[in-house]
């Protein structure tokens, strides 16, 4: 009952108590009750600041922030992903010209090292011709001979996981369906494998552009929906998004985390489920879920969530592992074979020590025994470190932060490093930690290694760069991200730190303790640290399936 003074009828000033609600005759909702609470970037970000100073100041102090109808920060943050997507596009747009072929017809003009001078290189449109797309094929079911490293031929097959692999095959079949079109209707046409590369590119600008939508939801139940704008301007996304397929898998994984923080684990366990299925990585957040839901007694969700995984996994490998098994366990068989990268942290030290530090190569010229070894044991070690921070930390760390951690830590001692695999760490990275400047002084060294790369491979004789200048760069971009994770395990270990966890002025300005952790956020600590409480008191432990919504 709320008690207040009105108006008596008679005009007499009366003591009323009643239980009903008094709202605005407009509509109501409660979502924007929140919104006085959101971080504005203007008033609390350096970068933020400047920029709204150059589009005509910040925000004003008493500006009803959450009650725009149209702009809204997630279609803003969308907006502006779209044009970094057009820049991606471009960046690629080199490798995409014809020439003659001598005969009346054209081809591809890749001569002259092109994919290098121009810097233009992606991995889609050799796969093409690499992997007999071209020829119409079905993957895992068919297999072509190619030299080995040995230079013998060697018997292949479609070398990446389920998911990837069908990908690029759909892709292939809307490109010679074009290609019908095109000879029978006269519809604009192209080569076959640049239309096949455009296909392709739509599909993982939408992957992309999933990713950011989960992304931002993400940082809007933290109080911070503008720090998926990190994601959106990353320059890694104009250089590396249409290098390869990695961007079907990063979608997957962030919004994997949001059915997480949504508290629904089986959906989350279907993402990681394609996810895995289309690149390993992330199976991983399973391994964080695992060290975060045993410290706060919460396995059944947990549980949930592994038994989806596997049964999403199943249902998308299990009939090729029935029929055409070979095709299914060369992505497996590739990875253990496959030598050591240049973008390694192992082959930065030998291009400056002069020697091989992992053994040399196999004997089929992939990687030796004792590369796959050390990088295996190496993860273990990383693994069991951030398991380590997880259950030692005084306040449990958010999901983010230890997913970001355990990415990073195996990228960092993998023997194979392509640099499209920057991509997994950047949503990770604006969740863990959204500081602009650190963040994009990070992306943008990463994506820079880009350049030096390219002039590797062009080679010195052709006025190109030597090894050390690329492995340099690659040095450098392992100190930024090693940077990086002792950053995060700094705030971890000093939660008043996390700008997630600060306290906003408002009257809802409670501290934070994990909001995309879902079943964890809030819970009471029962095994290391000393509490995942903050701010409040510690939530009901009881049920485990709490719907979302119910809670505040």
């Amino acid at each position: 009952n709320r008690s207040r003074r009105s108006v008596h009828p008679s005009g007499a000033d009366a003591a009323v108590t009643d239980d009903r609600q008094y709202v605005s005759p407009g509509r109501f909702e409660p979502a924007t009750v929140a919104e006085l609470d959101r971080d504005v970037p203007s008033h609390t970000d350096a970068v933020g600041r400047d920029f709204a100073t150059a589009v005509g100041g910040p925000v004003g102090r008493h500006a009803l922030v959450g009650f725009q109808p149209l702009y809204t920060p997630l279609r803003i943050v969308l907006l502006v992903a779209l044009v970094m997507l057009a820049m991606g596009w471009f960046t690629k747009a080199g490798c995409l010209q014809q020439a003659p072929d001598g005969a009346g017809g054209e081809i591809l003009d890749w001569q002259n090292d092109r994919p290098y001078t121009a810097m233009c290189y992606t991995d889609t449109v050799p796969l093409y011709h690499a992997e007999r797309l071209d020829e119409g094929v079905m993957p895992y079911f068919s297999h072509f001979y190619d030299k080995g490293p040995t230079g013998k031929p060697e018997l292949r097959y479609m070398e990446y996981p389920v998911v990837t692999g069908m990908y690029q095959y759909v892709a292939m079949r809307i490109a010679k369906a074009w290609t019908v079109l095109h000879d029978r209707y006269h519809v604009p046409g192209a080569l076959e494998v640049v239309l096949f590369f455009n296909v392709a590119a739509v599909g993982l600008a939408l992957m992309w552009l999933l990713a950011i939508w989960a992304t931002t939801r993400l940082s809007a139940g933290a109080r911070r929906p503008w720090d998926a704008m990190l994601m959106a301007v990353s320059p890694l996304v104009a250089v590396q998004i249409f290098t390869n397929f990695d961007a079907i898998s990063v979608a997957a994984t962030a919004v994997a985390m949001l059915a997480w923080a949504r508290r629904r684990p089986v959906w989350a366990g279907i993402a990681i489920g394609i996810g895995t299925a289309a690149k390993l990585y992330p199976v991983f957040l399973l391994l964080v879920l695992l060290v975060l839901c045993i410290r706060v007694a919460r396995l059944r969700a947990w549980s949930t969530a592994v038994a989806a995984t596997v049964a999403t996994w199943l249902v998308l490998n299990l009939p090729l592992i029935v029929f055409a098994r070979p095709g299914w366990w060369e992505f497996f068989h590739r990875n253990a074979t496959r030598p050591v990268d240049i973008d390694s942290i192992y082959n930065v030290v030998s291009s400056f020590t002069g020697g091989w530090i992992l053994g040399g190569a196999g004997p089929d010229g992939g990687a030796s025994a004792v590369a796959n070894g050390v990088t295996l044991v190496l993860f273990l070690i990383v693994a069991a470190g951030v398991g380590y921070i997880g259950f030692t930390a005084p306040t449990r760390p958010r999901v983010a932060q230890l997913m970001f951690l355990l990415v990073a830590g195996f990228l960092l001692v993998n023997k194979v490093w392509s640099p499209q695999y920057s991509l997994w760490l950047v949503p990770l990275a604006v969740l863990a930690i959204p500081h602009t400047r650190i963040l994009l002084a990070w992306m943008t060294i990463d994506a820079l290694v880009w350049v030096p790369r390219m002039m590797y491979f062009h080679g010195v004789a052709n006025k190109g760069l030597p090894e050390q200048a690329f492995t340099a760069t690659v040095l450098l971009r392992d100190v930024a991200v090693v940077a990086l994770c002792a950053l995060i395990v700094r705030q971890i270990y000093r939660p008043d730190e996390d700008l997630v966890r600060a306290t906003f002025p408002g009257p809802y300005s409670a501290p934070l303790d994990d909001p995309h952790g879902g079943v964890l956020d809030g819970a009471p600590d029962v095994r290391g640290g000393s509490s995942g409480v903050r701010g409040g008191s510690p939530a009901p432990s009881a049920d485990e399936s709490e719907p979302a919504g119910t809670r505040t």
